[in-house]
């Protein structure tokens, strides 16, 4: 079908404003597409890689839609670091503006009312500010026109950094007068793309996915038997590639003992490091990550805490002191490196054994006793007149529990709709909540779902530490997307490992990628990856499952359930 005018007159108007605001000559795969779904007001949700210039998309259209933009970021630092960005570009239409509970009230106010009289163009907020109900009138009363979630996988519990705050975020679509939303990832499979598309109450969405694969990142993993040589290696690699020029680069350590350690040593070894994680002051942490970004340092050392929002294109290398707690979080982490095109490295450093810290980490179901106690304190606080609700440090005093497995259960015990949590993390009897004993085996049998999913992503980076096939293939596979060919680009490809038997065989498969099928004991799932022998299922009830092909083919292990 031909193009409409106004369609070629979108598109050149949205390559005007890319260039005169941003400099861009070419887009980069699925950025135009993006904007000019979000420009016609269509809902849309982009999947775009890491370091693929997903912010460009609403920078670009937010100046060509008729009205303020929102947009929901999870990190108050990302969100300073998204204005500071539009407040450097020139020839910005409005001004950017954040509001969040580091302001002062008078701030919070001051961004209020430069929506309301059109001086504000972006506001940046958190989701927390959304459970205000007068902050939801004065967006309300500005007629937001487009309004951003992003990092929005974690809107979905199927997600692997899923955030309950997220999950009113559709029902405030709705108290706006529902503005086109623009939901952006970099991670989401298909089963997330789904919940994403759901819980925001997306209307007949565009969905651009632009493709997982980050060609220039080189992908290795060096195993070692004990830890005393996988920590010599990790030190060795680092100034090896740090001698070599390849600077600044990242080191990723599951424990923050981890950091400590690792950056001393190479500090003593003569490099610029410095650990990072969230124990340290907020002072030191900020300083950290200016120097990192300051060209200061060769290298950060740090746990996940040094993650979203750090975009330093020139980063050269990302190095993991143990697995990441799944394929998901290990391609948002490498993912901070070679964002400039320029060739980067990822390599794991990998024992077997890490895996059990791992495991470790994903294993957290409460006990019922806890949940119940939880859900009838929060009811009794209500049903007393207790009108500020029932925060962790009060469940703390009440219970004798600590902060992070009480946090934990009122998170659960939202999901199940028997709490709400307010913005200062207090908690209030939801409208219509089940009684105690309901809500804790509602959250329980919650908790039981999300570990069994989780340990099923820590079983598949392990998969991908120990495949000998191309690395590429497996994690682009994990994520539903087919690379027909091995690479070239990964350790096992040099070592000639994955070039016999590697092609994917999806053609012809009764089991194509992104079939869904139904397994007699595991239930419903998508299919993610195909090989010649084995396909991989990602099941809503279990997770991940690499499953033999003859052994589903001899035994009707899986029908498809198309239609």
């Amino acid at each position: 079908m031909p193009r409409r005018a106004t369609d070629t007159l979108s598109t050149a108007r949205i390559q005007e404003v890319a260039r005169d605001l941003l400099g861009f000559e070419d887009f980069r795969p699925g950025q135009r597409e993006a904007m000019e779904a979000v420009v016609a007001g269509q809902d849309t949700l982009a999947v775009l890689p890491s370091g693929a210039g997903k912010s460009a998309v609403y920078q670009v259209a937010g100046q060509l839609v008729g009205g303020p933009v929102l947009v929901v970021s999870p990190l108050i630092a990302l969100q300073r670091d998204q204005v500071d960005r539009l407040e450097d570009l020139d020839g910005l239409s409005g001004e950017a503006a954040q509001l969040n509970s580091a302001l002062s009230v008078g701030d919070q106010r001051a961004a209020l009312d430069g929506l309301a009289d059109g001086t504000v163009r972006y506001l940046f907020l958190a989701p927390e500010q959304l459970t205000k109900p007068e902050v939801v009138d004065a967006i309300a009363e500005a007629e937001p026109a487009l309004f951003v979630v992003d990092e929005a996988h974690c809107v979905s519990a199927w997600g692997h950094d899923f955030r309950p705050d997220y999950l009113r975020l559709g029902a405030v679509v709705e108290q706006l007068g529902h503005p086109t939303v623009l939901a952006l990832t970099a991670t989401a499979a298909p089963p997330v793309r789904a919940e994403i598309v759901e819980r925001l109450g997306m209307r007949a969405p565009c969905v651009v996915v632009a493709g997982f694969d980050r060609p220039e990142i080189r992908l290795e993993v060096e195993q070692h038997a004990d830890a005393s040589a996988k920590d010599r290696a990790v030190v060795d690699r680092v100034l090896e590639l740090v001698g070599d020029g390849q600077v600044p680069g990242i080191v990723y350590s599951a424990t923050r003992k981890g950091t400590e350690e690792i950056a001393a040593e190479l500090t003593d070894r003569g490099l610029r490091a410095c650990a990072y994680h969230a124990g340290l002051r907020k002072a030191d942490r900020e300083d950290s990550q200016r120097a990192f970004m300051d060209d200061e340092l060769d290298v950060v050392v740090a746990t996940t805490a040094f993650g979203m929002g750090i975009d330093k294109p020139d980063t050269r290398f990302v190095v993991h002191a143990e697995p990441a707690d799944s394929v998901d979080s290990y391609y948002q982490e490498i993912g901070r490196a070679g964002r400039d095109g320029q060739p980067a490295l990822a390599l794991l450093v990998y024992r077997q054994e890490d895996l059990g810290l791992r495991r470790f980490f994903a294993a957290g179901v409460p006990a019922e006793e806890e949940l119940q106690q939880v859900a009838r304190l929060v009811g009794a606080a209500e049903a007393a007149g207790i009108d500020d609700g029932v925060d962790v440090r009060q469940l703390r005093e009440e219970t004798g529990r600590g902060a992070t497995p009480l946090a934990r259960d009122l998170n659960l015990l939202e999901q199940v709709s028997a709490v709400v949590l307010d913005e200062e993390g207090a908690a209030h009897p939801a409208d219509g909540a089940p009684g105690p004993a309901a809500a804790a085996a509602a959250a329980r049998e919650l908790a039981e779902h999300h570990e069994r999913v989780d340990q099923s992503r820590v079983e598949m980076m392990r998969g991908y530490a120990e495949t000998t096939e191309c690395r590429r293939q497996f994690l682009l596979g994990y994520f539903g997307e087919q690379l027909e060919q091995p690479c070239g680009n990964c350790d096992n490809c040099s070592a000639g490992r994955s070039q016999e038997g590697a092609t994917v065989a999806d053609a012809g498969t009764p089991f194509p990628v992104q079939a869904p099928v139904e397994h007699a004991e595991w239930g419903p799932g998508i299919v993610m990856r195909v090989e010649d022998d084995r396909i991989t299922v990602l099941f809503e009830e279990v997770g991940y499952k690499t499953l033999a092909l003859a052994a589903v083919l001899d035994n009707d292990l899986l029908t498809r359930r198309d239609g």
